[in-house]
Order: C-alpha cells, then structure tokens, then sequence
C-alpha cells in the first residue's frame, strides 16, 4: 500500500481521504484552514448559526456509500430532515409557488399559479429522470479524459441522445413549459454549478427531478454536522489529519510525485498525491506544470457570490427555509454575470435561506438567521475593498422591493465578497464551484481526475465530475477507484 498525502481538507478531500484509508493506505491530510471541511462551513454569533457554504444536502446516498466504507451509515453519523416545502419561489409580478416533497402537492402549487403546467412538469421531471438514469452510469461512473471514454461507457446512441447535450438548459425549459416563469425556474439549476442557463447543457435538468424525486434534505444541526462526521470518520479509519499545515510545493520529477513541502519546510513523502485544491492553483503554485496550467485554464469558470449574514428579529411571513426571489429580467442578469463587460447584477435573483425555520438551534428564540445569497461574476473586475459597503445596503433595498423589508429588525449584518472566498479558499476570482458547465465542451475542458505526473490526482470542484456536494464527494470515489486500479499494474 502507498502512503497518501491529501492536499486540502475539504469535502472531496476527505471523501478520497476516507476512501483510501479504509483500502489500507497511510493516509496524511493536509489543510491550511484551521478547520476541515473546505466551502461546507459554518459562522456562529450572538446564538446565530449560518451555514456559508453548501446549505442543502441532495443525493444522500452518495454520502451513505461513502461512511459504509468506513463501516458506518449516514443514518448512524446525522440526523436528517427531509424539507417540506423544499423551496418557496417567487416572481417579479409578485407570483410564485413552492415546490414540496410530493410531486402531486408541487403540481396542485404550480396549478394554482399557472393552469395547465401541473402535465407539463409532471413531463419535464419524467424527462430528468430519464437523463439521470444514463448519466448515473455514465457521466458519473468513472473518470472522463475525453468524449470517447464517455461514450464507451453508454450502451447505445439512444443514450447520448438521452442525456441532451446538445441543447442548452434554457432551450429545454422553453421546449418544456409554456409559462416563461416556468422558464425562469429550470434555468435557475444552471446556478447550481456556477452556470448560465443560457450556455450550460440541457443535462442539467435531472437536478429537479433529483431534488423533487430523490429529496431536498436538511441534517439537523446544520451542514456542520456532516462535515463533523466525514472529519470524524477520517479520523477513526487512522488519518492523520493536520490543519493550519499549508503546502506549498508538490515534489515530483519529470515522470511522478514523491511527496509534498509544508510551508513550515516540512516534508511530507508520499507516492499518491491527492489534490483537494482548485487546478489554477495547483499547476499554478504548487505544481510546475505550464502545460497543465494553460490547459486547466481553458475550462470556463463558475460564479462566485456575495453573501449577506443577518441576525433578524421576529418572524417574517411566508418565510421558508430555502426561498429563491427573480430577478426581472433572465438575461440581463446572466448577461452580466458570464457576458464580456461582467459587472455586479443591479437587479439580481436573491436566495434566501433561514435554517431557522426548520431547526431553532440555529438562532435565539423569536429570531431568524438569513444566509441571503446573489450571484456575482468571477474575476478581479471589482474592487470589493471600496464597492461591499455600497452593494449590501442596495441589497437590502432589493430585499424590501422584493416584500422582505427588515428595517429595524437586523441585529447585525456581516459581509462575504467574492475576495473573501478567493482569500479562504485559494480559488481564483472567488469561483464558488471551481468551473463551471458552460458549453457543450465543458466536460471535457475540466482538468482531468489524473494529474501530469504518476501519482498525482485531483477531486473537488474544478476537476471531474464539477462542484456541488455530491459531485465533490463522487469525485473522491472516483479517485480513489483510480488509485487502487494504478497501484494493482
């Protein structure tokens, strides 16, 4: 068995981490954060608990596969909580519905907003379920270092035809309902993955029918308590888990790895190097690698966010846990966010979570704690230093205009900016999800699970199969599946 050095504690990272320790390895992971966990974080203050990352856990299953390796459950590590409603939309003209745990209670929502759409969803979630059935064993299967091995693994052409490639999310929404809210709701799945509904492929609609069919789940406590319990987990299976350790250099000759440096001058042999860190970084800074680094610079780059924490007083009506408000205008707005001339969006689509409302652990009594959410575009474009100030009070404005108006209700309001997430992270431009699904190439584009040297792989959210709680952890099985396959010839 070869000894492991995992760089980057976060969920890919201990997935893979988990994964082969449970196969025999020494395994050694390095964070350079003082906690583990990556983007699944959590902010405590004045009895205020926020989750600043991922706040919704979909495709349990992948997490449960993952603790019965290591001889446990998800069931026995966290309590989950299956949300009903799973997220309360609204429109600019006021409108909305909420989709629920039952198809057959989303339908009677949408009927009484848009009559006649209730057959047409019924039909789009059939169509998801038909997309995630191939993809499933296909996209997410294995590792993907061009087209022809996708291909290899579907059993027919009627499957690439199943998957839709080549219609972009957007054009299938429009294929799909009649009502342009309706619209307006498929292309918000883009976002999931830092995306434009306009560009990203049509594939990504199996994410409703994942959601509505499979379950929009909440752990009680918090997403906390699942990143607890992957760290807790690593540790059992014997991981030597070090935090605030940074790396700095992946050692490694012309042909494979042999170990890494800590900042500190440590050194750390390992002959698989496992990189839980965004690719631009890796090849950028760690890894001295041109031609990996201009080719991982070809994948197109996800959104990042800027973030609002509020500690709110009382409670607000028709408040959900998970609540998503439109925008005005579709275009403009993804226009803005991935077109040539990116700027912060003036009329943005606001998400809104108050965990509170499910669990009052995460607030004081007769208080809600608001995770508030837009999507901003990646890059340096912004000086954020001079700008936060400005944008969260025309945020806040937006909230108002949008019927949530906490004028002398807000406790506190903290600020998270895009060189927040850049300076935490090590993700350039503040990418959320790494890269993005933009183009019918971006697959492909992505930096590749197995690095340029022997030895060397890569999980989380800019490599193969993209960001996202699931697909991170996906990723760390993959991974580890390709080690035990390279150690065995």
């Amino acid at each position: 068995m070869a000894d492991v050095a995992v760089v980057g504690g976060g969920v890919g990272g201990l997935a893979a981490a988990i994964r082969l320790a449970a196969a025999g390895h020494d395994v050694t992971l390095l964070e350079r954060n003082a906690e583990l966990g990556g983007k699944l974080t959590v902010r405590s203050r004045d009895g205020f608990t926020f989750e600043t990352g991922p706040s919704l856990l979909t495709l349990p299953r992948v997490f449960d596969d993952l603790f019965r390796v290591a001889g446990t459950s998800l069931p026995q590590e966290v309590d989950l909580v299956r949300l009903d409603p799973a997220c309360r939309y609204r429109f600019a003209d006021g409108s909305g519905f909420d989709t629920h745990d039952r198809v057959d209670d989303t339908v009677a929502s949408l009927e009484a907003m848009s009559p006649g759409s209730g057959a047409e969803y019924r039909a789009f979630l059939d169509h998801g379920r038909r997309v995630w059935e191939v993809a499933e064993r296909s996209f997410f299967a294995g590792p993907i270092e061009s087209p022809l091995r996708l291909v290899r693994r579907m059993r027919s052409p009627l499957d690439l035809l199943a998957i839709d490639p080549l219609r972009t999310l957007a054009g299938r929404a429009a294929a799909s309902f009649t009502d342009p809210r309706l619209r307006r709701f498929v292309g918000r799945y883009a976002t999931y993955s830092g995306s434009s509904p306009f560009l990203a492929p049509a594939t990504l609609a199996c994410i409703p029918w994942i959601e509505a069919s499979l379950g929009a789940w909440y752990p009680r406590g918090g997403l906390g308590t699942l990143r607890d319990a992957l760290a807790g987990t690593a540790r059992t299976l014997g991981v030597h888990v070090a935090t605030g350790a940074e790396v700095v250099e992946v050692l490694a000759d012309d042909r494979a790895v042999r170990g890494v440096r800590r900042a500190d001058g440590e050194i750390v042999e390992a002959g698989v190097v496992v990189a839980d860190v965004d690719a631009l970084h890796l090849y950028g800074d760690l890894l001295d690698d041109r031609g990996a680094l201009r080719q991982a610079r070809r994948a197109p780059r996800s959104s990042s966010g800027f973030v609002l924490l509020l500690g709110v007083e009382g409670a607000t009506p028709m408040l959900a846990h998970h609540n998503v408000a439109f925008s005005a205008d579709e275009r403009a707005e993804f226009g803005a966010l991935f077109g040539p001339r990116r700027q912060p969006v003036a009329d943005p689509t606001v998400y809104v979570c108050c965990s509170a409302r499910t669990d009052a652990s995460q607030a004081p009594a007769g208080c809600e704690n608001w995770f508030v959410l837009v999507n901003t575009p990646e890059g340096r474009g912004v000086d954020w230093s001079r700008h936060a100030s400005g944008y969260r009070d025309h945020l806040l404005e937006v909230l108002a205009h949008r019927g949530w108006d906490l004028a002398g209700r807000v406790r506190f309001c903290e600020v998270v900016t895009p060189l927040d997430i850049e300076a935490r992270y090590r993700s350039p431009g503040g990418s959320i999800y790494g890269t993005s699904s933009n183009g019918r190439r971006a697959a492909f584009l992505r930096p590749a699970n197995r690095g340029p040297r022997r030895g060397l792989y890569l999980v989380g959210g800019s490599s193969h199969p993209g960001g996202g709680l699931p697909l991170v952890a996906m990723s760390g099985a993959i991974v580890a599946g390709m080690v035990a396959e390279d150690l065995a010839r």
